[in-house]
């Protein structure tokens, strides 16, 4: 074919036109084996084409996950989508960069055909969209603001206009990060003390997570027991309050424990990242916003396999962290959740 041919010549008219461009471009065989790479791919990936030309993003090279941290690569990437229905396809994925970050972009993926029909390879554009995500971050913080310092009647009143339905259940999907924090041995401690200190302690607790929590620009969804469930437009931030409550607000909270006579708390904190569902759940005399979705689940579990008084998160949650944040944690291990077809890779802060 005349575009494969133009490929294996740098000074063609189509590789001139391809390295000018601003977006990475990459183009495949149908066993996903790269053919070219275009200087912008090169800018944004951190691989020169000479690294990358004769191999496949499975060979260690980019390791795409997708919003929820699935790996792409070993199934069902949206190159082999959209040469599975010779069309095309897009996506918001988040690949390696050689130096080892993850940055999200959008991808849009044409395949190759010739005139009979012959599938011979597809064709992927790419765009770091770090910007656009930073402003979507921004946006939904300043609804969140908006929501603390305007009365309630006024924001549900801003909601219904612009729902123009004063009765319907609004859900919207969203990408956010969930932290989930609960107490080590809680039951032991709640049978051997009485009823009044156990409330008492879940108190002090739940009100410095609130604090930290709020400062941090995330919203308490929800308090079960001895858990709490917290929810971030940010995982920059979910991951700060985590940090900040492990590291300053619940060792001073200790000390005064420990000056009281009274045993230190630990605590277990897991994040997870990717979409959800937000709504308003309950019925019409009573309804709460609320999170659900498989991003909740897997924080629960992710929180489960934590450490005591260490901070655990996703892959899907460390993927959207700018990179000094990002270095702070390291590899601890793989784990097949219920449910899941592919094990999820955690990562524990370093101390």
């Amino acid at each position: 074919m005349k575009i494969l041919e133009a490929l294996k010549n740098p000074d063609s008219q189509l590789c001139v036109m391809l390295d000018s461009l601003y977006d990475g471009v990459y183009i495949v065989d149908p066993n996903r084996i790269i053919l070219y790479w275009n200087k912008a791919a090169e800018e944004l990936t951190g691989y020169s084409a000479e690294e990358v030309i004769g191999k496949s993003c499975r060979d260690d090279i980019l390791n795409h996950i997708d919003e929820n941290g699935i790996l792409l690569c070993r199934g069902a990437c949206p190159l082999l989508k959209a040469m599975n229905c010779r069309g095309k396809t897009s996506a918001k994925v988040y690949p390696k960069h050689k130096a080892g970050n993850r940055f999200p972009v959008e991808t849009h993926v044409s395949t190759i055909l010739e005139e009979d029909g012959t599938l011979v390879g597809a064709v992927e554009v790419f765009r770091d969209i770090s910007h656009q995500e930073e402003y979507r971050i921004l946006q939904e913080k300043f609804n969140n603001m908006l929501r603390k310092y305007v009365s309630e009647a006024t924001y549900t009143g801003i909601e219904d206009t612009l729902r123009q339905n004063l009765n319907s259940f609004d859900t919207r999907q969203v990408d956010m990060s969930v932290l989930y924090l609960d107490v080590v041995s809680f039951t032991t401690y709640s049978e051997s003390n009485p009823a009044t200190e156990v409330v008492k302690m879940l108190n002090n607790l739940f009100g410095i997570c609130e604090v930290v929590i709020r400062e941090n620009y995330g919203d308490i969804d929800k308090f079960i027991g001895d858990a709490v469930m917290a929810v971030f437009h940010d995982a920059g931030d979910a991951v700060r309050a985590a940090i900040k409550i492990l590291e300053t607000a619940l060792p001073q909270m200790n000390l005064q424990r420990l000056q009281n006579g009274e045993p230190e708390i630990e605590v277990r904190i897991g994040i997870n990242s990717g979409l959800l569902l937000q709504g308003d759940v309950g019925t019409e005399q009573r309804r709460d916003l609320t999170v659900i979705g498989d991003t909740v689940n897997v924080a629960a579990r992710v929180e489960k396999a934590a450490l005591p008084g260490r901070l655990m998160i996703s892959e899907a949650c460390k993927a959207r962290l700018e990179p000094l944040l990002a270095s702070r944690f390291e590899y601890h291990h793989s784990e097949q959740l219920k449910g899941k077809t592919e094990e999820i890779k955690l990562y524990i802060c370093k101390n």
